[in-house]
């Protein structure tokens, strides 16, 4: 990974990608121009050296990845003061040799000497450019400009060359300074952690680059100081703002054993933590690398406009050779006017405003949704969530809290409440499931003794089994009961009566094996919290344009049709294994073609992959959440995905819009070049007001969604 100081326009990928695709031994090349790096697959035979140096061909400035900041920015602050510097001197000897020309002034050297000083002053950034792209046998926009500035002194017009080439200039360096906003966009991330920590080491309290603090060591948090990096509070109580990681706009009070991020920032109290991840693994850490990599998955929008201005630039080129051609040998026009309109086509066919405006309308969108705890893992994930007609959701941990508890202990067949919970935590000490552990933490509450269960097997979609004291026992669902044979009519009305008061249902049994007949010996009825704000949510969604909300859920039927009518769900589907989770996903595709699916993103991982886009719910407490998921809300928060949505929407209308406006502006000024009605200043006036145009309404995405969604 290099970084690539001054990139700053869509051209210098391919300026890149040229110089580097030839050289033996290198594979694939990844440019992030929001990132302002290059990411090169390539044998070891090929040395960083070698492809900086190849680099510099192209005319940019590489770096590894670990050189230090400081010295980028200072050549950054060098070459933009130069830069600056030379476009001002183009400007005011563009408008000299516009003062003598009106007034006939010196004439005709004086407009000539000072269009000459404004072309070299600016022409120095988009010749030498212009020069390597036909070295390589390719057209890119320097070569456009180079040609009409050249095409216009040669025909005598020396002040509309300097116009072109000053206005060309101007419109790069602003250019420059809005994608830098952007990109700053994700640096920020950078800022949110300190450089130091503070660590406990023996009596000792000592300052520590965060970079050399490891695992398992104890740092000191300060009131009021940001957390350097992720860990577990092993002494003191605080309220701790998780708004930069989480998006929480409330402080969180962490007390013993309760896990901190980087980057969030302390309260009143003072902790002792300690550390659990480096600071290169920290969920920060990971949010800045996936924000920072998200623009290589490239949205359709952008796939697009990249295919179109490949063809658009040389086409356009080709018929200004035509138009020179064709008004002298046709129409018997003259060659000095034709040649005029021609130049003017040239400048009409930059595509600069069509190829920035949509990288940074993507990486606007992506920033802005990931300060609030969204983390959409690249523009074709935002466009497609703000796509989503049908979403999917799981109920436990999404439409519910995920934290189910033992409501009631129904002895049946004579059994006593103790016999039933000792058989169940035996068995469910084994399993991790939500379920499970509600009926572990319930027996220990209870103060009940059980021993650890033999032969454990879970049973997916089911329950488990193990053997206790020579006997084999079962803990599962109604369907694991029948499949047991151990059902009764008596049985099957109780667990009615249970599921219709919402409450997932634990049946405890005996199962036949060896002689011994079987026999249900009780019942734990179990009920998740449904979410606080989930009614609210599920609402949002429908206002946000989702047509059908639908809880799949592998609990029982009259369960999930209760809790979905509660929050105002449109369709619920219980008793579902995994695999016809992922059946239930592919009939909403070929309903409503955009389909989301929200999960814990582990068990629902494979309904999540079928889907349109997958969505993890609490991915600041799960890695895997956020390595594996397309979308990740850090918290668990389901009326984010309705924001989400959104800026999906609002973010693929205005790149539309840009797309629009910029083909739309070009092809007036094409007519009108044809016509002779306008001229080369004009033109490239027209082409600079676009670009920066689309830039600026690409940036308003970046404002906080709450500002933006309003409208």
């Amino acid at each position: 990974m290099l970084r690539v100081a001054g990139m700053d326009c869509p051209d210098e990928i391919a300026a890149i990608e040229r110089v580097l695709k030839p050289l033996g031994g290198v594979g694939e090349i990844k440019v992030n121009l929001m990132a302002g790096t290059v990411a090169i697959a390539h044998e070891t035979s090929v040395t960083p050296e070698q492809l900086i140096k190849a680099i510099g061909t192209a005319g940019l400035k590489a770096s590894p990845m670990t050189d230090a900041h400081g010295a980028e920015d200072e050549h950054n602050k060098s070459s933009s003061r130069i830069r600056l510097i030379s476009v001002i001197t183009s400007g005011v000897f563009t408008g000299v040799s516009l003062l003598f020309q009106w007034q006939n002034l010196f004439a005709p050297y004086g407009k000539i000497a000072a269009a000459l000083i404004a072309i070299l002053a600016s022409g120095w950034l988009i010749l030498p450019k212009a020069i390597r792209a036909l070295r390589h046998f390719s057209l890119d926009m320097n070569v456009l400009m180079s040609v009409a500035v050249i095409g216009a002194a040669g025909i005598g017009e020396w002040t509309e060359a300097a116009a072109v080439v000053f206005l060309f200039a101007l419109s790069e360096l602003l250019e420059g300074f809005s994608v830098g906003r952007a990109r700053k966009a994700i640096q920020s991330l950078l800022e949110l952690t300190p450089d130091t920590a503070l660590v406990k080491r023996g009596d000792q309290i000592q300052e520590v680059r965060v970079e050399e603090v490891k695992v398992d060591e104890t740092l000191i948090i300060k009131s009021g100081a940001r957390v350097p990096l992720d860990g577990v509070v092993t002494s003191g109580e605080s309220a701790i703002n998780q708004a930069p990681i989480t998006g929480e706009s409330m402080p969180v009070e962490k007390k013993s054993g309760e896990t901190v991020f980087a980057g969030t920032i302390n309260g009143e109290g003072s902790l002792e933590v300690k550390v659990t991840k480096a600071s290169t693994d920290t969920t920060l850490a990971k949010i800045i690398k996936l924000v920072g990599e998200a623009q290589s998955q490239k949205a359709p929008s952008q796939r697009f406009v990249d295919r179109f201005a490949k063809i658009y630039t040389p086409a356009v080129f080709v018929v200004a050779i035509l138009v020179l051609l064709s008004g002298p040998l046709l129409f018997h026009g003259a060659w000095l006017e034709w040649a005029y309109r021609a130049l003017v086509l040239l400048v009409i066919a930059c595509p600069c405003a069509l190829v920035i405006s949509t990288p940074v309308s993507i990486v606007s969108g992506l920033t802005a949704m990931a300060r609030r705890g969204v983390l959409i893992k690249g523009g074709v994930f935002l466009e497609e969530i703000g796509e989503l007609k049908a979403l999917a959701v799981d109920k436990t941990g999404t439409i519910t809290e995920g934290k189910p508890r033992v409501q009631q202990v129904i002895p049946w067949n004579g059994k006593s409440e103790e016999e039933i919970l000792r058989i169940a935590a035996a068995i469910d000490t084994h399993s991790e499931h939500p379920l499970a552990q509600a009926v572990v933490k319930y027996a220990g509450e209870k103060r009940i003794q059980f021993p650890r269960s033999e032969n454990y097997q879970s049973k997916t979609g089911r329950g488990a089994e193990a053997q206790i004291d020579g006997h084999l026992y079962f803990v599962g669902n109604h369907r694991f009961a029948h499949e047991s044979a151990v059902c009764s009519d008596a049985l099957e009305k109780k667990l009615g009566e249970l599921e219709a008061q919402a409450m997932s249902v634990v049946i405890v049994g005996h199962k036949p094996h060896e002689g011994c007949t079987g026999e249900v010996l009780g019942i734990l009825a179990v009920a998740d919290t449904v979410r606080a704000n989930a009614a609210e949510a599920i609402k949002a969604l429908h206002a946000a344009g989702v047509e059908r909300v639908v809880m799949l859920s592998g609990d029982n039927q009259r369960t999930v049709d209760a809790i979905s009518k509660q929050v105002g769900i449109d369709e619920a589907k219980g008793d579902l294994l995994p695999d016809q989770k992922i059946e239930r996903v592919r009939e909403l595709l070929a309903q409503h073609k955009h389909v989301g699916m929200i999960g814990d993103g582990v068990n629902d991982a494979p309904a999540m992959a079928a889907a349109s886009i997958g969505i993890a719910m609490g991915g600041a407490g799960t890695d895997t959440a956020i390595e594996t998921a397309d979308t990740a809300l850090m918290q668990d928060d389901l009326s984010k995905v309705a924001e989400a949505i959104q800026l999906g929407h609002r973010t693929v209308r205005l790149i539309q819009a840009n797309i629009a406006f910029a083909l739309g502006v070009k092809a007036v000024f094409l007519v009108l070049a044809l016509s002779g009605h306008t001229s080369l200043w004009l033109a490239i006036l027209a082409d600079t007001g676009t670009t920066l145009i689309v830039i600026a309404n690409a940036l308003r995405l970046q404002r906080t969604p709450g500002q933006v969604l309003k409208k």
